[in-house]
């Protein structure tokens, strides 16, 4: 029996769980975390859709596990200059953190950064603190994820992707047939932008700091003179290779427009070209 199978199965038992069914959700934790399925998939037309079944199971853990105490060192002590007093953590035991070995090839700088169980992070990918991963997350290989950044509930991120400080790469975990956020290979993500549901930056693209992007945010190229917008079908796709900065537009209302009032939007000034392929080889050998 396949594992999507197993899923489907432990889904219908769920009004009397048991071990078989917490067994099920651990392999499925598993297989995401050595890549073998993820939450969301790209077709051969090259869009991206969510795979239910897996964030079914995903949810079938929150719904079979039980609150637990994980704190971490002595939690009776009281912090001395040394800081070494324990942290209070209480979380489903379905939900651990995951541990991992230097053998994983993956650099965790110390201080206060966390890999949730189920998601995938390959080799390479360096973890600035503090920094948090979620469950049913992809993360490439040799991305970088920088300080107060968030890769969210079953994000999907690209190979040699920087998320910058402070950046949120949101999660969708319900409706489970919503669209993925998806940040493709060799994208940049500047500090302090918001990339949420229903959003999917194509390769190569970079976003700069303070851009927010949502499936209901219009996005005007000024290059190709024409304004990309998602839909309740359809995400909101930014181009390859786009270069994307804050912006604002006149809301066009007669009082509003009277009074000066803007909304933010982001624009695409350029497609990257020479110089912007360098600032990012530079990045990519400071890392």
């Amino acid at each position: 029996m396949s594992l999507s199978e197993r899923v489907e199965r432990a889904l219908t038992s769920i009004d009397e769980p048991g071990a078989a069914e917490r067994r099920v959700v651990d392999d499925l934790l598993s297989a995401l975390e050595r890549g073998e399925v993820r939450a969301a998939e790209r077709d051969t037309s090259g869009a991206w859709r969510a795979v239910p079944w897996v964030k079914e199971g995903i949810l079938l853990g929150f719904r079979l596990g039980t609150l637990v105490d994980m704190s971490v060192g002595d939690t009776t002590a009281l912090a001395g200059p040394s800081g070494n007093a324990g942290l209070r953590f209480f979380d489903k035991d379905t939900y651990p953190v995951r541990h991992l070995q230097l053998s994983d090839g993956i650099r965790v700088v110390p201080g206060g950064s966390s890999i949730r169980r189920g998601a995938f992070v390959a080799r390479g990918v360096v973890c600035m603190p503090p920094m948090y991963i979620n469950v049913g997350a992809y993360v490439g290989a040799g991305t970088m994820i920088d300080s107060h950044a968030l890769v969210g509930s079953c994000a999907q991120v690209g190979e040699q992707v920087h998320i910058s400080a402070a950046a949120q790469i949101g999660g969708v975990l319900e409706p489970v047939n919503a669209s993925p956020v998806v940040i493709e290979d060799n994208v940049i993500v500047g500090g302090n932008c918001g990339i949420y549901e229903g959003t999917v930056v194509r390769e190569g693209a970079v976003v700069a700091a303070g851009v927010v992007l949502t499936r209901g945010t219009p996005v005007f190229d000024l290059v190709r003179e024409t304004v990309y917008r998602g839909d309740a079908e359809n995400p909101l796709e930014i181009p390859a290779g786009a270069v994307v900065v804050p912006g604002a537009r006149r809301v066009s209302s007669d009082w509003g427009s009277g009074e000066g009032v803007s909304l933010q939007t982001p624009v695409i000034v350029k497609y990257r070209d020479d110089k912007t392929d360098a600032a990012t080889a530079l990045e990519t050998w400071l890392r």
